[in-house]
C-alpha cells in the first residue's frame, strides 16, 4: 500500500492560563498535548483517529493540515513535509472541521466559484464538478441562499463541497459529523466510503464509535496525547466490540482516571 500521510514523533505543549490551573487542579503551567505521536495512513483507506474530548485528536489534525506546528516531529502529506514544505501540503488536502467558518455574507455558488479560482482550476473542470457537487449534497436548492440564513446542516454541506473543489488526493476531517442531523451525518459518511473507493486517503478524527466502525480500515486510538493503538480495525477490536475495547485500553493506560 502507498503510504499518503506519515506523522513521526509529533509533539505538542500549550501553555496553561492561571484559570486553567485553578479549573483542573493542576500545579503545572504547560500541558503536553500531543506526546510522540506517530502512524500512517494509505491510498484508498480511511484511517480513524479516535479518542477522549481533549485527549490530543484535533491538534495532530491541525498539524498534519498545517494550520498548527509541532514542537517536534514531523509528518508529511504525500511526501511533502508539514514543516519544511506547508504549502505544497495545503495544495494537497482537504481539511474539514465543525469549527470551520465560511463567510456569511457570500453563497454556496459564490464560495465555490471562489475558492475554485483560488486553486487554478479550469473554468470548465470547476463547472462540472461543482454540477455534481451541489447535486449529491442538495447544495444546489440554496446555492444562492446567503450563508447566514442557512441552517447548521446547511453550513456544514457547503464547507464539505468548497473543501473538495480541488479534488484532493488526501481527506483530513475532524469531528465531520459534530452538530448535523442524522440525515445530514448519513450524507457525510456514506460519501466517505464513497471517496475511499477512488483511491484517496482520508483521515477522520472523531468521539463517535459508530462512525469509526461504519467506514474506518483502521484505527489510531489516543489517550492523554499518547497514541495507545493503531492497526486494523480487527486487530484492535481483538474479538470485542469497539466501544469494550475503547475502554479497557483506556482503563489499561489511566488505571481508571478520568481525564
Amino acid at each position: 500500500m502507498e503510504t499518503f500521510i506519515k506523522a513521526s514523533g509529533l509533539r505538542k505543549t500549550f501553555k496553561i492560563s492561571r484559570k486553567q490551573q485553578k479549573i483542573s487542579r493542576s500545579p503545572h503551567t504547560h500541558k503536553v498535548a500531543v506526546d510522540d505521536v506517530s502512524f500512517e495512513c494509505y491510498a484508498g483507506e480511511i484511517y480513524g483517529l479516535l479518542g477522549p474530548n481533549g485527549a490530543g485528536k484535533t491538534t495532530v489534525m491541525r498539524i498534519l493540515s498545517t494550520l498548527m506546528k509541532a514542537d517536534e516531529g514531523d509528518a508529511t502529506v504525500l511526501g511533502k513535509s508539514v514543516k519544511e514544505d506547508p504549502e505544497g501540503v495545503r495544495r494537497s488536502i482537504a481539511f474539514l472541521t465543525s469549527e470551520l467558518k465560511l463567510d456569511e455574507f457570500f453563497t454556496p455558488n459564490y464560495m465555490y466559484d471562489f475558492y475554485s479560482n483560488l486553486h487554478g482550476i479550469d473554468p470548465e473542470v470547476a463547472r462540472e464538478r461543482k454540477t455534481k457537487l451541489f447535486e449529491k449534497f442538495g447544495v444546489d436548492t440554496f446555492a444562492e441562499v446567503k450563508i447566514s440564513e442557512m441552517s447548521q446542516g446547511m453550513k456544514q454541506k457547503t464547507s464539505l463541497v468548497v473543501s473538495l473543489v480541488h479534488d484532493p488526493k488526501v481527506i483530513i476531517f475532524d469531528e465531520p459529523t459534530n452538530g448535523l442531523d442524522i440525515l445530514t451525518a448519513k450524507v457525510v459518511t456514506d460519501f466517505l466510503a464513497e471517496l475511499k473507493g477512488k483511491d484517496k486517503c482520508i483521515i477522520v478524527s472523531t468521539h463517535i464509535f459508530s462512525l469509526i466502525e461504519k467506514v474506518c480500515d483502521r484505527i489510531g486510538i489516543i489517550v492523554d496525547g499518547k497514541m495507545v493503538a493503531d492497526d486494523t480495525m480487527k486487530k484492535v477490536c481483538d474479538g470485542m466490540t469497539l466501544e469494550d475495547r475503547f475502554f479497557k485500553i483506556f482503563d489499561e493506560v489511566t488505571g481508571g482516571r478520568a481525564l
